[in-house]
Formats: C-alpha cells, sequence, structure tokens
C-alpha cells in the first residue's frame, strides 16, 4: 500500500512538473526574443537564446519624440492613468450600484439586472462608433478622461453583477446593529459593508484596471496623437506592412506585463480571504 502511494506522488509531481513547463515554454520563447538582439523571428525550439542581450529593452524605453522627449515614459504614464481612473471609476460606480441593486426593491430590478448582463454580449467594437461621436461632440476625444469613460462602460456591468452577489451574501443583521448604533445609510455603506466586501472590491478593481490596461481596438481609434497612446498602440506600432521587429515586440511586451503581475501579487490575498470572515461572532 505504500508503495502504490509513493507512486502515485510520484506521477501526480511528474505530471505537475510537464504541465509547468508546457505553461512556462510561450513565456521562455517571448524572453529568447527580447534578448536576442535581432529583430528575426525566432523558430528554434530551444527556449534559451543564444546571445543575451539588452538591446531591445534599452531601444523600447529610450523612444523619444519629434522634439526630443521622452515618448515612452509618456506613453506608460497615459496608460497608468487611465487604468487607475477606469478602476476608481469601475469600483466607485458599481459597488453602489450593486449595494442598491441587493438591498433595495423597486420597479424594474429585475430587468435592470438582466440589462447588465446583455451589455455583456456585445463587444466593445460594437459601441465604437456611437463612442466615437458622443466623445467627439463633447470635446473628450483623444483624450485621457474620454478614455477612462468609455472604459468604465465596459466594466461597470460585469462588476455591478459580480458584487450584487457580494453583497447578497453580507447578512443584513450587520446593518441592523450598525443603525442601532446611530450610523445612517451612507455611513453602514462605507464603514460596514465596504470593508467586508474588500475581497470582491479588489477583484472588481483588477478586472477594471486589465480591461484598460490591455484594449486596443478603442484606444487606437479613439486616440490620434502618439504622445496620448497607451502601451498596447506602442506594442502594434513594431508591426507594420514591411516587417516586424520581433525582438522590440517580445520587450515591449514583457515590459507591459510587468505591471499588471505586480499588481495581481499584491492584490491576491484579498482573492481568498472570507467576505464576513470573523464579522459575526458567537
Amino acid at each position: 500500500m505504500k508503495s502504490v502511494s509513493t507512486w502515485k506522488m510520484v506521477a501526480v509531481h511528474l505530471g505537475l512538473v510537464l504541465l509547468t513547463a508546457a505553461v512556462l515554454y510561450p513565456v521562455l520563447w517571448v524572453f529568447k526574443m527580447a534578448l536576442d538582439p535581432s529583430q528575426a523571428f525566432q523558430t528554434g525550439i530551444s527556449p534559451w537564446p543564444e546571445v543575451f542581450s539588452l538591446d531591445n529593452f534599452v531601444a523600447v524605453v529610450s523612444t523619444e519624440d519629434g522634439q526630443g522627449g521622452w515618448l515612452f515614459g509618456r506613453q506608460v504614464f497615459n496608460s497608468v492613468v487611465v487604468s487607475m481612473a477606469t478602476a476608481a471609476l469601475g469600483v466607485s460606480l458599481s459597488a453602489s450600484a450593486a449595494y442598491a441593486l441587493s438591498r433595495w426593491r423597486f420597479p424594474g430590478k429585475e430587468g435592470s439586472i438582466s440589462a447588465f448582463l446583455v451589455t455583456q454580449m456585445f463587444p466593445g467594437v460594437v459601441m465604437l462608433i456611437p463612442l466615437y461621436i458622443l466623445l467627439d461632440t463633447v470635446h473628450l476625444l483623444d483624450s485621457l478622461a474620454g478614455l477612462a469613460l468609455v472604459y468604465s462602460t465596459t466594466s461597470v456591468p460585469f462588476s455591478v453583477w459580480m458584487l450584487k452577489g457580494y453583497f447578497d451574501t453580507i447578512p443584513t443583521e450587520l446593518e441592523e446593529a450598525a443603525a442601532l448604533d446611530g450610523c445612517s445609510r451612507i455611513q453602514t455603506f462605507v464603514w460596514v459593508i465596504l470593508p467586508l466586501a474588500r475581497p470582491a472590491l479588489a477583484v472588481v478593481a483588477l478586472f477594471s484596471f486589465m480591461t484598460a490596461w490591455n484594449e486596443f481596438i478603442l484606444a487606437a481609434t479613439l486616440m490620434g496623437d502618439q504622445a496620448s497612446y497607451t502601451l498596447p498602440i506602442v506594442l502594434q506600432r513594431y508591426v507594420d506592412n514591411y516587417g516586424t521587429q520581433w525582438g522590440h515586440f517580445a520587450a515591449g511586451s514583457i515590459l507591459v506585463s510587468i505591471p499588471v503581475m505586480v499588481l495581481f501579487f499584491a492584490l491576491q490575498k484579498h482573492f481568498v480571504e472570507g467576505l464576513t470572515a470573523g464579522s459575526v461572532k458567537g
């Protein structure tokens, strides 16, 4: 029996090793192209680069505009501002809407919840022309504020649906106890409900941030000035009709992925926390 258990553990660990290698292989292959100074497409099977060089990273980071300004730094700033603004709008708007849908009864409540789901059926490109006209009308075309508002329209429906499910699981007795202590509805929402919903808020914030950070089509259409580009547009500029700068493209992809990975590891502890853990005792 012990021998069978040992062989079973060996088989399980061997399968995990092979699965990990299969997952990491494409990532290592991207690093191989990024560390190779040539711009050729790497066709070898080995994921290890034959030449180690940081020239591609230096070339991507040191990109300048026509006036000699640090263009890449400006584009990183654009992506950070738009993504953080989208996350802030997504969390604030969806939290209040989800709380209202969870706690209050009003005509059209069920229909509004279904409408949020229906909006998720249509890709963002379907709304591209109306959004373009609206932003042009209010003079927000080719602006970071306008792009953040557009991204919020795609992140809020999913965020509302997700937060409503979390708010439904929070006992109403906690709000009643807060009301007995003299808290208003707003104070109860801010000081009782939101702290208990931190795991859900972290997921919503990360989803909204990643939606804005990785989106390309809307940004490429709504932003016309090179100085207002976000990072996905920058990566696309390394691919044109005459060839592809694979080394620069791979290096840029790695640089663009770093902030998302850092944010994920910073928020991962909230993903596994219970919503009401420690809130009710006895």
